[in-house]
């Protein structure tokens, strides 16, 4: 297991992080995705950490609080050092039934975060993530709320999930104005098949110092090699009952259809090959997986073992590439008038 900076912070995080989503769902959506209990989240954590993973990534909504609950009681049950494991959630979504209980403003940050702490059964969050953008709610008072459980201890740090590249840097020109804390993460979905982040968000990323936690980083179980072009679904994989997020289907297929090959003469699953792809992205901090059975969990850590030649990363590529899109290909032409001072970022830069 290789570990990253997170962002412009001191704070090092591995290279997979374990999520948990999956824990503690019982009727409705947070049933289909996954209904683990105590016993089985508490062999997740500890096969994940066993194999040097320390960051956990959970939200206040899933499970409707039962994922935060069962992660803390894991933490618990397992003895886990408190400096030993980076603990990642998020504020956002609907906690109740008051106009009060969603969204960014001070009083549902301020309030997500006590629970959230007394859930996880944590006398301070390491990472704090806002998960979705409130557009009634001023940037400003959210940066200034986050701020404020930075300085009293509640939080190490802050980060952000689901915005876009524009509105990211409006919190941080904040921030930077008037000295707050500022985002040093974006959790963003990013997959082989799924790079449209690539169009605006990476650049910027690159160019301000943060880091990227990477979620759904199967494309919702496409990429797991149990679903092919000619069978739509599979026992066992999430799209059969929770078609999210959105995808081309061709294009995912086409990506499918150029990784199996790699997986075949390498001895490994397609899974594990869409994972490495990510891992070779240097712009990636860490990769959030989740998992229903402990043996979906070892496929996944074992995709840190594989690295891919230039020749596989290419035909990836390929198979993959972004359409052209105003400004981009504007920008690509540009580019090509300037000198030349990019060089090769592959094989991946790890501390």
């Amino acid at each position: 297991m290789h570990y990253n900076k997170l962002g412009r912070t001191g704070l090092f995080v591995s290279e997979l992080c374990l999520g948990t989503m999956t824990f503690g769902g019982d009727t409705g959506m947070w049933g289909q995705i996954g209904k683990l209990q105590q016993d089985d989240a508490d062999r997740l954590v500890g096969t994940a950490m066993d194999a040097g993973i320390n960051v956990i990534d959970t939200a206040d909504v899933y499970a409707e609080g039962r994922s935060e609950t069962i992660t803390g009681q894991a933490l618990k049950n397992l003895k886990v050092p408190r400096d030993n494991v980076v603990i990642a959630t998020k504020v956002f979504g609907a906690t109740g039934t008051g106009l009060n209980t969603r969204g960014n403003s001070r009083t549902h940050i301020i309030d997500g975060v006590k629970a959230s702490l007394k859930r996880l059964q944590l006398d301070h969050i390491d990472l704090y993530q806002i998960h979705g953008f409130d557009p009634t709610t001023p940037i400003e008072e959210t940066v200034r709320a986050l701020d404020i459980l930075v300085q009293h201890g509640h939080v190490r740090y802050v980060g952000v999930s689901n915005w876009a590249a524009w509105q990211i840097m409006k919190a941080l020109g904040i921030a930077e104005r008037h000295g707050l804390a500022r985002f040093e993460s974006l959790q963003a979905y990013y997959t082989l098949p799924g790079r449209d982040l690539e169009r605006e968000i990476v650049p910027m990323l690159e160019s301000e110092g943060l880091g990227l936690m990477v979620w759904s980083p199967l494309a919702g179980g496409l990429l797991s090699g149990k679903v092919s072009r000619d069978q739509e679904s599979a026992e066992g994989s999430r799209r059969a009952t929770f078609d999210f997020p959105p995808v081309d289907r061709p294009r995912t297929y086409d990506c499918i259809d150029a990784m199996r090959p790699i997986a075949e003469q390498r001895g490994v699953s397609v899974a594990q090959i869409a994972l490495a792809w990510l891992l070779h992205q240097t712009v990636v901090t860490t990769v959030i997986i989740g998992a229903k059975r402990l043996e979906q969990l070892e496929d996944n850590i074992a995709a840190t073992g594989v690295v891919l030649t230039d020749g596989e990363m290419a035909v990836l590529d390929q198979a993959s590439t972004l359409p052209q899109e105003y400004p981009g290909w504007m920008l690509e032409r540009h580019r090509k008038v300037l000198p030349s001072t990019i060089t090769s970022t592959r094989p991946r830069r790890r501390l």
